[in-house]
């Protein structure tokens, strides 16, 4: 066989081999269903505790130290921050479609929207609660790549509306277990604005099912940072999570006299 046969025959193979490989559209949405799934816990309430880190290039570190409450079969979940002292007592709820904050200093709830940095971090209050990739999102490509150890599947992901907090996202997802690896959110001009990346998982038992929840997760903010000695180092801010439990909690968890009650504890 010749060099130019040779050339086509490597070429075609490799067509085949990647169509072969490729992902089938119900393979992606199915897929993307099951990644959802593992953020949510529509089947018992779940609490844990929050450390959120903010580290600032040059500036240190902050911490805020927090318990969330979530149930998520209601779409509803309450924060409660213990630590640093100055926050102590603040609080968000989200029942009924709204999000409100409480601050125990003025006593007063104000509205506020997923969108929103949880306490000036570069966490969004929409990280602590489910995704809904296959309802607020519609498929534009897919891609079979490797991160790391991973075999995964990179979604591109374009919104279906404004109510989002990002019109486009791409999502690397392991494919045997569906959970995400990495995510990036984009503007509509298409520049990256965040990066969140989580490293490892850690597994819950409850009412006979087994859960999956990120030990920690990184984001980092791609618009906000400085140089240090020479080389670009971004704001990110390292969320861990820790004595996590799926019994009921009482309803009145998820009530504004709830908040104002422990507010003073």
């Amino acid at each position: 066989m010749n060099s130019k046969k040779l050339t086509l025959f490597t070429l075609i193979f490799s067509i085949l081999l990647f169509n072969a490989l490729s992902l089938t559209d119900e393979e992606a949405l199915s897929l993307l269903f099951k990644t959802q799934g593992t953020t949510a816990f529509y089947g018992t309430d779940f609490t844990a505790n929050y450390e959120v880190v903010q580290q600032k290039p040059g500036e240190g570190r902050s911490r805020t130290n927090a318990k969330i409450y979530r149930r998520d079969s209601e779409s509803k979940w309450t924060i409660l921050i213990s630590s640093p002292l100055k926050d102590k007592g603040k609080g968000y709820l989200q029942t009924e479609n709204n999000i409100w904050f409480y601050d125990p200093a003025d006593r007063r709830f104000t509205f506020t929207s997923s969108k929103d940095k949880f306490q000036g971090t570069n966490a969004n209050t929409s990280d602590f609660a489910p995704m809904h990739y296959t309802q607020d999102y519609s498929i534009t490509g897919t891609q079979e790549v490797k991160l790391g150890a991973y075999d995964c599947v990179l979604f591109e992901l374009k919104a279906k509306s404004k109510n989002v907090d990002y019109p486009f996202i791409k999502l690397w997802v392991s494919k045997n277990d569906g959970l995400t690896r990495k995510k990036e959110d984009y503007s509509l001009s298409g520049q990256k604005l965040r990066t969140t990346g989580i490293p490892s998982y850690q597994k819950i038992d409850g009412n006979g099912s087994v859960y999956q929840i990120p030990v920690s997760m990184v984001i980092q903010d791609n618009l906000k940072g400085k140089k240090i000695n020479g080389k670009m180092e971004y704001e990110k801010t390292v969320i861990s999570i820790s004595n996590a439990s799926l019994e009921k909690q009482d309803d009145a968890v998820y009530t504004k006299p709830y908040l104002e009650l422990m507010s003073g504890k």
